[in-house]
């Protein structure tokens, strides 16, 4: 089974020293611009891996959208990211419910990085654990982006020879060249959230990989969100949460 946590940290998380620090993924601090490219861009290069999978993540993500995510966030690594912001999210929506206090955090953390740990939100307690976790998380991004159909034959030509280039084992190559090729399936994404707290997650995942400023990304969102059994409440805290991560710095 290919490193699929790993894979997931160069689309999402900075790591621009390559380290991972915690149970939750928690790359060490490091800066950079929090564009997806450029995070993927310092990644590889760091593990001699060069620019190649940075290109893949901003023609599948990046450039995609052109949104970006702040530098703080992405320093978390892609795993912490995304069961901080459902988990933060799942936190603000509760207290919403009972008419208290949305919690607080400070500002320069987007994300809750410890509180999943150990809750239905922490990867490691997942069915298969973090790594085919990552796999979910990673089908679910790339299913998002293929939403407005903006993959087209064309693009996975241009995303298969970036893949080519990456060196990545053969694995890692064959399930995104698999992922890229196959129709869109929103059934396989949905059947990956093991519960209420999974499907959170993967909702998060799926919005980070894409800014929803086209009908059809919209209308995706708005049918995973049902799919997946999230309240409406629950679904805009976690739009809420990915925007503040989108802004700090």
């Amino acid at each position: 089974m290919f490193d699929a946590k790993s894979l997931l940290d160069q689309f999402l998380g900075g790591q621009s020293g390559g380290q991972n620090s915690g149970r939750g993924g928690a790359a060490a601090p490091g800066g950079g611009s929090g564009d997806l490219m450029s995070q993927g861009k310092g990644f590889l290069s760091s593990q001699g891996g060069g620019l190649a999978l940075g290109g893949l993540a901003g023609l599948m993500l990046g450039t995609k959208t052109g949104r970006k995510i702040g530098s703080k966030a992405v320093t978390y690594g892609g795993m912490a990211l995304v069961a901080g912001l459902a988990y933060k999210a799942y936190q603000g929506h509760k207290a919403n419910q009972q008419n208290e206090p949305r919690p607080q955090y400070p500002q320069d953390e987007p994300v809750p990085l410890d509180a999943p740990r150990g809750t239905a939100f922490d990867p490691n307690q997942q069915p298969g654990g973090e790594n085919q976790f990552a796999v979910n998380l990673l089908t679910a991004m790339i299913s998002a982006a293929k939403a407005d159909g903006h993959i087209d034959r064309e693009e996975q030509d241009r995303i298969f020879d970036k893949i080519d280039e990456a060196g990545l084992d053969s694995e890692a190559k064959a399930f995104l060249m698999d992922e890229l090729r196959s129709p869109l399936d929103l059934d396989k994404v949905v059947a990956s959230a093991s519960c209420p707290e999974t499907a959170a997650e993967i909702y998060a995942a799926s919005r980070l990989a894409i800014s929803p400023d086209h009908p059809a990304e919209k209308a995706y969102l708005q049918m995973l969100a049902a799919r997946l059994g999230l309240e409406a409440g629950l679904v805009d805290e976690i739009e809420l949460a990915v925007r503040e991560a989108e802004m700090v710095g």
